[in-house]
């Protein structure tokens, strides 16, 4: 019987449907939740720094670059990290236990680790469905995952991307 389900999240559509998944079998077998959202630079919204030079060269405009990109930074941080307190909320108002971590990497390296550390027996999470070379370029996390994890993998499927 699984009593702890480590939920990995993303800001899509995906990631609702994992979580409405996960939060319907959490409280059906009455099941801890641990929500994970990975900060990624394949994550879609993942600010992209912006290099306008040398350094040595363009100090003033280099700061400003910084500046900006750690702006964006914490935004986005701060976005990942308010879902996943609604979710949390959303899960307790429920009845179910949750606690929630945002980690910053590799998503699949990242979520087998968090699954480790936490002793989860399963984990659900997205399968987007990449194939071919998107899946070379890109990555496939729960590729990753499921080769890698130390439990049982549920995997939900999204539309699959080209």
């Amino acid at each position: 019987m699984f009593k702890k389900i480590l939920v990995a999240l993303d800001r899509s559509g995906l990631g609702q449907t994992v979580f409405a998944e996960a939060l319907a079998l959490a409280t059906s077998i009455n099941a801890d939740l641990m929500l994970l959202n990975v900060l990624s630079p394949s994550d879609q919204g993942y600010p992209t720094p912006i290099y306008p030079g040398a350094d040595s060269v363009y100090t003033s405009i280099h700061e400003e670059a910084l500046k900006a990109y750690a702006v964006k930074w914490h935004e986005y941080e701060q976005q990942g990290l308010e879902l996943l307190r609604l979710l949390a909320q959303e899960a307790s108002a429920a009845g179910v236990m949750a606690e929630f971590s945002q980690n910053i990497g590799d998503p699949g390296q990242a979520i087998c680790q968090v699954a480790d550390t936490w002793g989860a027996d399963l984990i659900m999470m997205g399968r987007r469905g990449r194939s071919g070379l998107s899946e070379l370029v890109l990555g496939s996390a729960s590729n990753y995952v499921l080769h890698h994890a130390p439990c049982s993998l549920l995997a939900v499927q999204g539309k699959p991307e080209v």
